[in-house]
């Protein structure tokens, strides 16, 4: 009989939901109607609190698999591969402004070797 109600319990209520206000409602009632004695009573509840913990974590282990399954389908970046490319990016940026600076110090300046249009008309002139 004992192990009938226990089996009708879990499947009944919910063994990964149940509190423990709840199981000590319930072995308060069992008791009272004669179905368990005290001692039948408190091994009933430490077995379904027992039961219910172990529900209540396998759950959670199931739903954070499923959430990161979920996530890894979406392909979202992970944090350690935002800052390979940020590391990246910042190498770029460093190279880009070395090769501009290299390229500015290269070039000579406009002014200085360009004749202007004065100069130009006086030397076509002269010759």
């Amino acid at each position: 009989m004992k192990e009938l109600l226990k089996n009708m319990l879990y499947t009944g209520v919910g063994a990964a939901f149940l509190t423990r206000d709840k199981v000590d409602e319930i072995r308060k009632e069992l008791v009272e109607r004669g179905k368990l004695t005290k001692e039948e009573g408190k091994e009933f509840v430490d077995d379904l609190i027992k039961k219910s913990d172990c529900a209540r974590n396998q759950l959670e282990i199931w739903l954070n698999r499923q959430v990161e399954e979920r996530i890894q389908a979406m392909e979202f970046a992970t944090s350690a591969e935002l800052n390979e490319l940020r590391s990246k990016v910042e190498e770029l940026e460093a190279a880009l402004q070395t090769t501009l600076k290299s390229k500015e110090e290269e070039e000579p300046s406009t002014n200085d070797t360009c004749e202007s249009s004065e100069d130009l008309e006086k030397s076509e002139k002269d010759a």
